[in-house]
């Protein structure tokens, strides 16, 4: 019977590297907003036709979704997003192909990263303000963090894999 590793493979080391790296600029970008540039006295910043700097906190999860004040909900929501981290873990451990170890690093370092959140600012801090104001259209997207990029990319290079690549990782 063939024993298999959740801690480690061939490519986890790389997988690893990638999520300390999505992680750390989710948390220097945070912290230089926040602390340096200080966007909440600033009030949002026009940086392009369509993107403002804003500083919102998050109570919930994607999207605003479950917005919880309170100690409990707020560790329920670590808890949840720790479990998810050592499944995604155990699939970087079994990944056979560069794709799948970097898609998996990417969400691995932005869960960690909005999770870590929780307790430096007890909410996720956002700050990307996405929007489209036309005389007769309007789109505005939600205001989205460093983190959630590196977790939509990671989801879409997992897409790709899964619908074209042939040494997808199968998820544990």
């Amino acid at each position: 019977m063939q024993s298999r590793n959740y801690l480690g493979g061939p490519l986890t080391r790389f997988g690893v590297l990638v999520a300390i790296a999505a992680f750390a600029l989710d948390q220097i970008s945070k912290f230089y907003l926040v602390s340096i540039f200080e966007l909440g006295a600033r009030g949002p910043v026009h940086i392009a036709p369509f993107t403002d700097l804003v500083l919102t906190h998050n109570t919930g999860i994607s999207y605003g979704l479950l917005q919880n004040q309170g100690p409990l909900g707020q560790w329920l929501l670590f808890g949840f997003k720790i479990v998810a981290v050592v499944l995604l873990w155990m699939w970087l451990a079994r990944a056979t192909s560069r794709l799948s170890a970097l898609a998996l690093g990417l969400i691995i370092g932005g869960a960690f990263g909005n999770a870590v959140d929780r307790f430096t600012y007890r909410a996720v801090v956002d700050f990307v303000y996405f929007h489209i104001n036309m005389p007769t259209w309007s789109f505005n997207w939600y205001v989205f963090n460093l983190a959630d990029v590196a977790i939509v990319a990671g989801v879409i290079g997992l897409l790709y894999e899964s619908l074209v690549g042939t040494n997808a990782a199968k998820a544990p």
